[in-house]
């Protein structure tokens, strides 16, 4: 299904969706889901375990039964349902768009197709990291702890990281892939600086690769550990100034898998794009 028509269904479309988001409306009935995610339960262990009186127990284990979230067996141990089961793994989605719903009254998610959209739950266990100066660290340590790869989508490169970059490369053996905008702005001395560093070399024995693509709007940077997204302003430019950052596993797969969705996607890097100031 294409992506306007997963986001133009009829409001009666959603009416089963209505009541379940009705019953998760509750601290205690959602305490109860994420229990029952971790172990199987008689109802007087979780009203113990969540300090709640069995009578609010009772009352909110039979919502949830009633909406199909939990299920009890002959010996009264209750259980997820696959129902119940896979909502709780979409609300991280949520969580992550609440913690920052300041951070995205004044950002937008850009290029980013359904796809990843619906995989924002992934960011959820991240670093909020604000301001120049800090982002710029967490980018070299990003730089400095590779052992493996560099991998990025950013809208150009400060001419202060690209001797740490290239250095992972010639001393550790890093491969360095990256994507550039066609209309990045590069800032004066990079081409005397590159040649200095060996980058040309470098890219002719595939140990730096790079491609282009239209835009960038969407910014990713990672090794094979730690993975890092900035997301664009209200005018579609890549705020860096803020930054979600983590060493998550599942943060790392969906930069990880953003990367790769625009690598295969990119075009030839093409030196005649790029703009000296």
């Amino acid at each position: 299904m294409p992506d306007e028509d997963i986001l133009t269904q009829p409001a009666s479309a959603y009416a089963n969706t209505e009541k379940t988001f009705f019953e998760l409306a509750s601290e205690q009935r959602l305490s109860i889901l994420f229990r029952l995610a971790e172990k199987k339960a008689k109802i007087s262990q979780l009203a113990k375990d969540l300090n709640i009186t069995m009578q609010e127990a009772h009352r909110n284990v039979n919502r949830l039964q009633d909406a199909h979230l939990i299920e009890k067996d002959p010996e009264g141990i209750f259980s997820l349902t696959t129902f119940g089961n896979t909502i709780i793994k979409q609300i991280p989605t949520f969580n992550f768009l609440s913690k920052h719903k300041e951070y995205f009254s004044e950002h937008v998610l850009g290029e980013l197709p359904i796809k990843f959209i619906m995989r924002l739950g992934a960011l959820d266990r991240c670093e909020y990291v604000k301001g120049v100066v800090a982002i710029l660290e967490r980018w070299k340590d990003i730089y400095r702890e590779a052992d493996q790869y560099i991998y990025e989508i950013v809208p150009q490169v400060p001419i202060d990281l690209i001797g740490p970059a290239i250095a992972r490369v010639t001393e550790k053996g890093v491969k360095y892939s990256y994507v550039l905008p066609q209309n990045v702005i590069i800032p004066k001395g990079r081409k005397e600086l590159l040649k200095k560093l060996g980058h040309n070399e470098l890219l002719s024995k595939g140990a730096i690769e790079r491609r282009m693509v239209d835009r960038v709007e969407v910014s990713v940077i990672l090794n094979e550990k730690q993975a890092s997204v900035m997301f664009p302003t209200q005018k579609g430019e890549t705020d860096m100034n803020m930054m979600f950052f983590s060493s998550d596993p599942i943060f790392h797969e969906w930069c990880l898998d953003y990367f790769r969705y625009r690598w295969y996607g990119s075009d030839i890097f093409d030196e005649s794009h790029l703009k000296e100031i």
